[in-house]
């Protein structure tokens, strides 16, 4: 174990993590130069396409030092979007220790801040790394004092490299050898493992991966999960180069992966201890603190008879992504469906587009919400998921909204931007102060308001460079309301939506434009209305198609014509009555893209 290294590679969005993970791999012989290519541990088209990790990725490198000995380094790759730091937290819970990658062009930001901070809850041994040298604004003495002065790590024996280059990647793996901890035995002498990632493969099953903390894992062994109770006989024990390689065991300290032929995808719980069933470990290991998510919104199939592949191809999402949960739920506009959790916007948007791409299902989507906490006047308390659940207005003592604390850094020209945006939000300032030519802004936001549009907002007021991260802090009492919209007179519950009083006729107002352009038109009038209980607050009406019955009057009394077209109105009305206005997909997709300007 004492040639055993894990670590994490932490880092802000593109500040180069897999660009140096590349260059370890070529470094340490991983793959054959014909076989390597740009992010190579981003196995999904989407990483690649939007140049972010969204899957922490593990690696096995061989590595013979300076000293003439052979080190085993098992290096994971994890992403530093806001959305995915449950995948950070797994990846830094199975290694000893990380590397922390700061831009030397860009310098401290929001994520390396939130990232620093769990490897240091974590108790990692870090690593400071400074990226893009060759770049001439690079500035790596100012860069460094932001280290110091705002994460509070020594930056003195900073490692500066340029992972496109391939400038200093030595310094990296001597400095891991040197720096970071071997991994030590529990001394449980049983078999203990944790299972840190799981995926479905269609010829295999589940693949799990996981970290053995004590004893070994070989194929043939008969396992059992703690939590789940769940027992399999192992068929293969491999690790990854980063292709899959299978080898007899996976001892104490080792990363890798096993199958076991595991068909049924609640046997696997991320977090859980695998021991042997014969000879099991007393005590199960800490495992994970569960996500939790803060995003919803409701999945329902375009067409009502793929509602079971969907709900299959939830259970194999869930498997590989354990931040994203679902439940069923129905709506008298769109049918049998989910209600879906996330961790943020860019978590559902790469849900929304695996389903489209990796399961081939088109899908609408209801307006993403917040969980809300309602008090009855009963005394009861009640979570709110759905907008369209909400009691009525005389059993509601008082609503409450989540809140969080939010971090952004931004260049000093643009500070006032943001504090705009912020005030107009609702937001609340806690602290704000200044290194070098930076910004560090801290504010107190209703989630309600993050979740709208309040990141596209923020990237364009500072053209790109600011950067945000938050923490869910508590739940406050707030004037909130459920805006309604009808379709002619018909209440459609899949846009409904719960706002602030201040912004209720804004954004019910958006709405109805919005749809009045979606909704074709049919031989009667469209009444499209925004409403909080009875109360009409924005309305806009969609015309009707006129046929010319004057057409075969070419003259005489106009008492003729009048009873001509109070004919049609008659008619128009029986239609209006009982026409039923059917919206289609686009306009509910369309419908949640609206902005608050």
């Amino acid at each position: 174990m004492k040639n055993l290294r894990n670590f994490s590679i932490i880092a802000h969005i593109d500040h180069g993590k897999s660009t140096l993970a590349d260059r370890l791999i070529e470094a340490c012989g991983g793959l054959e130069k014909r076989e390597m290519k740009d992010q190579v541990l981003d196995s999904m088209d989407i990483e690649r396409e939007r140049g972010i990790t969204i899957k922490a990725q593990t690696v096995r490198l061989t590595y013979k030092a300076r000293d003439g000995e052979t080190y085993y380094l098992n290096l994971m790759d994890t992403p530093g979007h806001v959305d995915f730091a449950y995948e950070v937290n797994r990846s830094l819970s199975a290694c000893e220790g990380s590397i922390l990658i700061v831009d030397a062009t860009q310098g401290v930001e929001a994520q390396t801040l939130a990232n620093a901070y769990h490897a240091i809850d974590c108790n990692h041994e870090i690593i400071i790394v400074l990226n893009k040298i060759d770049l001439p604004s690079a500035d790596v003495d100012s860069v460094k004092k932001q280290i110091e002065d705002v994460i509070g790590l020594n930056a003195a024996e900073a490692i500066s490299v340029s992972a496109k280059n391939g400038l200093g990647v030595t310094d990296v793996l001597e400095s891991i050898i040197a720096k970071l901890p071997a991994p030590k035995s529990c001394n449980i002498v049983a078999l203990c493992a944790l299972l840190v990632d799981s995926w479905y493969d269609q010829y295999l099953g589940v693949v799990i991966l996981i970290r053995v903390f004590d004893g070994e894992i070989t194929s043939g062994m008969k396992i059992k999960m703690m939590a789940t109770g769940a027992n399999h006989i192992v068929d293969n024990v491999g690790y990854f180069l980063p292709k899959k390689v299978i080898t007899e065991k996976l001892s104490a300290g080792e990363i890798g992966f096993i199958t076991a032929s595991i068909k049924d995808i609640s046997d696997c719980q991320i977090g859980d201890t695998i021991t042997e069933e014969k000879n099991p470990c007393k005590t199960p290991l800490k495992g994970f603190k569960p996500s939790v998510p803060v995003v919803f919104c409701g999945i329902f199939p375009a067409d009502a008879s793929e509602f079971e592949k969907l709900k299959e191809s939830f259970q194999k999402l869930h498997l590989n992504d354990s931040s994203f949960s679902y439940e069923m739920e129905t709506s008298a506009a769109l049918g049998f469906g989910f209600r879906c959790g996330f961790l943020g916007l860019l978590h559902l948007e790469i849900i929304q587009e695996r389903l489209d791409r990796e399961f081939n299902i088109e899908i609408i989507m209801t307006s993403p919400s917040v969980i809300y906490q309602i008090y009855l006047t009963n005394g009861n308390l009640l979570e709110l998921h759905n907008p369209a659940e909400m009691p009525e207005i005389v059993k509601i003592d008082k609503m409450e909204e989540p809140w969080i604390k939010a971090t952004i850094i931004v260049p000093e020209k643009y500070i006032g931007n943001v504090l705009a945006l912020c005030e107009d939000k609702r937001g609340e300032q806690i602290d704000i102060h200044f290194i070098g030519d930076r910004a560090i802004v801290q504010y107190n936001l209703p989630l309600n308001e993050i979740v709208f549009d309040f990141y596209d907002r923020l990237k364009s007021t500072t053209k790109g460079y600011a950067s945000f991260d938050y923490q869910p802090t508590e739940y406050r009492a707030g004037d909130l309301v459920k805006v309604s919209i009808l379709v002619n007179s018909e209440p459609v519950d899949a846009l409904s939506m719960i706002v602030h009083r201040s912004k209720s006729e804004k954004r019910g107002r958006a709405l109805c434009i919005k749809l009045k352009d979606l909704i074709p038109k049919q031989l009667f009038k469209i009444a499209i209305q925004a409403a909080i209980g009875g109360k009409v607050i924005a309305r806009e009406t969609v015309a009707a198609y006129r046929k010319d019955v004057l057409a075969k009057c070419y003259g005489g009394d106009i008492t003729r014509k009048r009873k001509l077209l109070d004919k049609q109105k008659e008619g128009k009305k029986r239609m209006r009555q009982f026409g039923d206005v059917e919206i289609p997909q686009k306009a509910f997709i369309e419908a949640l893209k609206i902005s608050d300007d």
